[in-house]
């Protein structure tokens, strides 16, 4: 996968504060704020940095937590994991592997008769490309 470079200014140029303090600071929105959390149509959730494919709908679930969760990604190719022990916990960090930019956190909490992974991701990170027809 081609990387995407550009510097810090070109991203403060590029994102909205939100996504920038999200995606390029490893900010996280608050819990139930975010515009894609409740998102139930059919699509494909996309880096807002970047636009790699990350999430389908197909996968997405309600989770409780206050940001959309989702069972698995597109492909394990298009995200980074990383351990992150920040905040006085250890949990793994997920990264676009096109950009770099944060994403969110998986945790070992999801629906059991799937992946039992939960994919935790700030609304903010992501674009949403609805299906085509809907």
């Amino acid at each position: 996968m081609e990387k995407v470079n550009k510097t810090e200014q070109e991203w403060r140029e590029s994102l909205s504060d939100q996504q920038y303090y999200v995606l390029r600071q490893a900010g996280t929105e608050r819990p139930f704020t975010g515009e894609l959390v409740d998102t139930e149509d059919e699509g494909t959730y996309n880096c807002a940095a970047c636009g790699n494919e990350l999430f389908s709908s197909e996968t997405k679930f309600h989770s409780g937590s206050g940001w959309p969760s989702f069972w698995d990604v597109i492909s394990q190719g298009n995200v980074e994991l990383h351990q992150d022990i920040s905040h006085g916990m250890r949990r793994t960090e997920i990264t676009c592997a096109k950009c770099g930019g944060h994403l969110g956190h998986v945790f070992e909490d999801g629906p059991r008769d799937k992946t039992g992974l939960r994919y935790c991701i700030n609304s903010a990170a992501l674009d949403f490309d609805p299906e085509v027809g809907q």
